[in-house]
């Protein structure tokens, strides 16, 4: 999938312009609430260059079968989408009309098809900034400025792909103005490709077939950009399979707008559900071939709470049975609601931050949740992405490939693959974004992926590794070292049952990884160093974690002391020469 698309760059300029409509907002709004305006009035406008072409059909079904109740079907048949507008008006003909133009516009979007009108009023609250906009004599203006010729938002002279463009543009210029985090909205579509191609990496012969149906989720869509470039990845293989989208989004706009895309892509926008993924969950019972997603990490589920333990009380027949996270951060509830609602053969790529890998002792919530995917076997991969390649965070990132089919050679195995390095610097960095996923980067990271090999490659000049590691492996015992409690004449004390007592205040524990019995550990590790050390056993716990960093780590031997005491000299001998030319006096003035 190409990254380096041309649309990206069109859709950036035409996205200023469309932003440049904000000036006329000036004095009547505050910076940060521009996009109050701007968004909806995109959506609006799509809306409205869609339908033109099919409008007088519209119009004339409209006058044939206004006396019947129901009449959707000939509308929707009429405009060739799942929607309408049967108004006599359309944006150039508000324009004629200046002094009605709030009557005129409320009338406009009352005469949309109700699964639009709904979307404007509920969710873009479009009525407050209409009369704002209006007392203000700014209404018509906006009207105005997207009726000119850098406006059309047509789908012939805009594609889907480019429109979603348009909106991260926008979305982002809204974010930085409000001090918010952008990426919140949305995940570049480099990372995206990355992880479409993941997914289907193996599938490609599958989806050929002409009779293909797949199912595939976002559960925190945002403006469904994701769903959009894992369906155009499957469009590619095979032009005629069915992909039904489905997406849940909390963030009212972001949905507006998800839902507005799906309605122009001719998808089914009954799919596109608002709501809070983990507390009111809108797909209970469904189950899906692919899920795509890129939830919020590093934020809070205490809003939740009662919801979220209250399906983890549910045990295997709720979602978070495996157990909880910690309550400042909710991305494993994520990974484990997607892993609930995979078919036996389906595949996820979501992204976390490296929490996950390790966070939580042995016995926690995060341990366990890690002990359940991997003990099910259904870990497949984890690639580790640069640095700085998100809109709002610099910080490392990890997209875990979980897969409840896995190939036959890769059954009892988890990939781990270094990326860091496998970036191409920007040009100019866009907030935290120094960095991008070229073509050649990616199919540099599939290549790796597809050899499933513990090797170290040079791709590009760009270094990138793989380790290909045995579940088990991650897999480790915390044992509770005891050592007995001594009377004064040195003769250890025993409880009446005979047991012996331990003394509390030398209680240590240990991390014992799997495969390495206790006794050689404690004969090894500890007994050197207490030799009256015993493990009581009723108190082991199993514990998982997955040290990424730790696993690629290359010990770098420090420098040689002569060579560096070389170096100061040298350093000393260059100070000394410049003081002599800063205070020589041939410089002075």
């Amino acid at each position: 999938m190409p990254t380096n698309n041309p649309q990206a760059g069109q859709s950036e300029n035409r996205a200023e312009l469309i932003w440049n409509i904000a000036n006329h907002l000036v004095g009547l709004y505050k910076p940060h609430e521009y996009g109050k305006v701007i968004l909806p009035f995109t959506v609006i406008k799509r809306f409205n260059d869609t339908l033109l072409p099919t409008r007088r059909k519209v119009l004339e079904a409209a006058e044939k079968h206004k006396k019947l109740e129901v009449k959707d079907a000939f509308l929707t048949k009429a405009s060739g989408y799942s929607f309408y507008n049967i108004s006599p008006f359309s944006f150039n003909e508000l324009i004629n009309d200046s002094e009605n133009i709030e009557a005129n516009f409320r009338s406009y979007i009352n005469s949309f098809s109700k699964n639009i009108s709904d979307v404007i009023w509920d969710f873009f609250k479009l009525d407050e900034q209409i009369n704002k906009l209006a007392g203000d004599d700014a209404l018509f203006i906006v009207i105005q400025e997207f009726c000119g010729q850098n406006a059309d938002l047509s789908p012939n002279k805009i594609s889907s792909t480019e429109m979603g463009y348009i909106f991260e543009h926008l979305i982002k210029k809204f974010s930085e103005s409000y001090n918010e985090e952008a990426g919140a909205h949305f995940t570049a579509r480099d990372i995206v490709y990355l992880m479409t191609d993941l997914l289907i990496s193996g599938d490609e012969e599958d989806l050929k077939d002409e009779t293909i149906t797949k199912e595939v989720y976002d559960m925190a869509m945002g403006t469904s950009q994701m769903l959009g470039c894992l369906s155009e990845r499957i469009a590619e293989i095979n032009p005629k399979a069915k992909i039904n989208c489905y997406g849940q989004e909390n963030n009212p706009e972001t949905f507006a707008i998800a839902k507005s895309d799906m309605l122009i892509r001719n998808g089914d926008a009954n799919n596109m559900r608002y709501g809070d993924t983990l507390a009111n969950d809108q797909f209970r019972g469904f189950t899906f071939d692919y899920i795509i997603s890129n939830p919020p990490f590093g934020i809070d589920w205490k809003k939740q709470a009662e919801k979220v333990k209250a399906e983890n009380a549910k045990g295997e027949n709720g979602r978070f049975g495996p157990g909880l996270p910690s309550i400042d951060d909710s991305q494993m509830l994520f990974m484990l609601n997607g892993i609930a609602k995979l078919k036996d053969n389906g595949r996820m790529a979501i992204i976390q931050n490296g929490s996950p890998l390790q966070g939580g002792d042995a016995g926690s919530g995060p341990s366990e949740i890690r002990r359940y995917l991997i003990e099910n076997d259904w870990l497949e991969a984890i690639v580790q992405m640069p640095n700085d390649l998100f809109y709002n965070t610099g910080i490392a990132t990890y997209i875990w490939l979980i897969s409840k089919n896995k190939a036959k050679n890769r059954i009892g195995k988890v990939q781990l693959i270094n990326a860091k390095d496998m970036f191409e610097k920007r040009r100019k960095a866009l907030g935290n974004k120094r960095n991008d996923f070229s073509d050649n980067c990616l199919k540099n990271i599939i290549k790796v992926y597809q050899d499933f090999r513990t090797k170290e490659y040079i791709l590009d000049g760009k270094p990138i590794a793989g380790k290909i590691m045995n579940n088990d492996d991650f897999k480790y015992y915390k044992v509770v070292v005891e050592t007995p409690l001594f009377d004064l004449k040195g003769k250890t004390v025993k409880d009446k049952k005979g047991n012996i007592e331990p003394d509390k205040e030398k209680r240590d524990t240990e991390s014992i990884p799997a495969g390495i019995s206790f006794a050689e550990y404690m004969e090894k590790n500890v007994l050197p160093y207490n030799e009256h050390a015993y493990i009581d056993e009723s108190k082991t716990k199993i514990g998982y974690e997955i040290p990424f960093t730790r696993l690629f780590y290359k010990y770098q031997p420090p420098r040689d002391i002569a060579e560096i005491y070389a170096n100061i000299k040298e350093l000393e001998k260059q100070e000394a020469a410049l003081m002599k030319e800063l205070f020589s006096g041939e410089n002075n003035a």
